[in-house]
């Protein structure tokens, strides 16, 4: 069982992909209500919850949005949901969610798939800065 406070949400994300970095850099830029926190996948955090929900991280390797009720959402509709909790203008981004999440994912998982090609790969996570180290779980 993973413990966040009850009014965080816990970004999980693919922590050498340059995509998703650039991503998690957006999002702590734009969460005024400081509602998020991070997590790589492949941190000890990453993997319990992995284990925990038995992801098959063949079919879901790039972002996970997990909450202290014990839900966890993947692919496009963690991105919207992400999206909507920065508040406005982001926020007009759940306007997707009418498109059903099988077309919406089929574009997720196509970037998904493509990421490291476009964006490009890192040797290693990203260490957070003094600053930021306390929205960050490892």
């Amino acid at each position: 069982m993973i413990n966040i406070p009850k009014h965080k949400k816990l970004i999980l994300f693919d922590g050498v992909c340059n995509l998703c970095d650039s991503t998690v850099q957006y999002v702590i830029k734009r969460d005024r209500k400081n509602t998020f926190m991070f997590a790589a996948l492949q941190s000890e955090v990453g993997k319990n919850i992995i284990k925990q929900f038995d992801i098959d991280t063949k079919k879901i390797d790039s972002i996970l949005l997990f909450t202290p009720e014990n839900s966890l959402v993947s692919k496009s509709t963690a991105a919207l949901k992400i999206a909507v909790g920065l508040g406005f203008p982001q926020n007009l981004m759940g306007i997707f969610f009418i498109i059903p999440p099988f077309i919406r994912n089929w574009v997720y998982d196509f970037i998904a798939k493509n990421r490291y090609k476009w964006y490009g790969k890192k040797d290693a996570c990203m260490i957070p800065t003094p600053e930021l180290k306390s929205k960050f779980l490892g």
